[in-house]
């Protein structure tokens, strides 16, 4: 019983804590409308992370009071008020304060889906032309997104209308049940993930080309005399069979990159010309692997190629002066109080928030680095590589 009192006691200290640290956020949110970007590098998070954040911690202090006040007194915690937020996301100030009322007593035992439910019916309940018209609206975000795991596993997750997404799965497991019979070893569950795989590459007959991921794989390692992982842009580690078997599937291609005898870096086949060449497009692509930004996994090959130095004040376009980013961080490049700085010797990109907090990166090795003010950090060392362009 007593181990049981001391739990309680520490979750509601942590929710006092996370209520204290909410408050410092919607204070700093107050100031600057980029605060996700360097609550991404100091916290060590997802940009998107950070941003919800950012809308938790502006929504609870100044649209649902109430539900702040139970947090700052350790009632609820970050991920049970979230609950609450989320469904008012669209609400006006007013309406949303009518839900916290509604939400008020209705906090204890219950945990976030059931607080999830029972705003969503608070929102109906105060503004009900709003609720169907936001569902009517709420169809033109739908979505896919694909978010890295572990051990060679990924999540492909679609936000759709949900009826569509309904018929989608029941299709899905209509035909995974068909498979089902003598001989089949598959369980249902693996039997629907190859039937949306392959309803969506086409490899049920449908046709179409496939699309393009980025394997890098050692030389050794593709010969099968080694074992080091390879690295799958965007995701990070894969292992070594998984790399060869990618590779030498029959509809992959793979290419020899190139590179530098004394440190290992691709050598340049730049030209002089505003938009780059093909080749130059997809040298850089491939040598940065994703988008340059300090702790963002963005594979490259969905993102933009800038000029370091813009073309108008006399910029190149080589692979010195070419750096990857994701539309989003590429943007937050003009942004006032940013600052980005490229060695175009050694290719360390060192990022300087509005904080005065400095992070670097090199191509190929985005694993952001904390720099102190009066320090700076060099390249890691980087073996050579094959670069394996295959069918996903």
């Amino acid at each position: 019983m007593g181990e049981i009192i001391e739990i309680i006691a520490l979750e509601r200290q942590r929710a006092k804590l996370e209520a204290l640290q909410y408050k410092a956020i919607a204070m700093l949110a107050e100031q600057r409308d980029d605060v996700a970007e360097e609550l991404a590098l100091v916290l060590a998070v997802t940009v998107h992370k950070a941003q919800r954040m950012v809308d938790l911690a502006t929504t609870l202090v100044h649209r649902l009071p109430l539900t702040f006040a139970a947090m700052r007194r350790g009632d609820v915690d970050s991920v049970r008020a979230g609950a609450i937020a989320g469904p008012t996301a669209w609400l006006s100030d007013e309406h949303a304060r009518q839900v916290d009322v509604l939400m008020a007593d209705r906090l204890e035992g219950r945990n976030p889906g059931q607080l999830r439910r029972a705003a969503a019916r608070a929102v109906h309940r105060v503004d009900p032309d709003g609720a169907a018209a936001r569902a009517q609206a709420r169809r033109q975000e739908r979505k896919v997104e694909l978010l890295p795991g572990f051990d060679g596993m990924s999540t492909l997750v679609a936000e759709l209308p949900a009826e569509v997404a309904s018929a989608a799965y029941a299709r899905v497991d209509r035909l995974a049940r068909q498979l089902r019979g003598d001989g089949e070893g598959r369980t249902l569950d693996q039997l629907r993930a190859d039937v949306f795989a392959d309803l969506v590459l086409g490899s049920s007959g449908g046709g179409g080309a496939k699309a393009e991921i980025f394997v890098y794989v050692d030389a050794k390692t593709l010969a099968g005399a080694d074992e080091q992982p390879a690295e799958l842009a965007g995701y990070g580690p894969i292992p070594a069979w998984l790399a060869r078997q990618i590779a030498h599937d029959s509809g992959s291609t793979w290419r020899r990159i190139v590179t530098d005898p004394l440190n290992g870096r691709p050598i340049d086949v730049g030209r002089q010309r505003y938009r780059p060449p093909a080749v130059t497009d997809r040298f850089v692509r491939v040598r940065d692997r994703e988008c340059r930004f300090p702790g963002c996994n963005r594979p490259a090959q969905f993102g933009d190629n800038d000029h370091h130095r813009p073309w108008g004040r006399h910029g190149d376009t080589d692979t010195d002066q070419l750096v990857n980013y994701c539309r989003r961080h590429h943007r937050l490049k003009d942004r006032p109080g940013w600052r980005y700085e490229l060695e175009r010797d050694t290719g360390v990109l060192t990022i300087t928030t509005p904080a005065g907090m400095r992070y670097a990166s090199t191509p190929g090795a985005q694993e952001p680095v904390c720099l102190s003010p009066n320090r700076r950090r060099g390249p890691s060392a980087r073996r050579r590589s094959f670069t394996v362009r295959a069918g996903a």
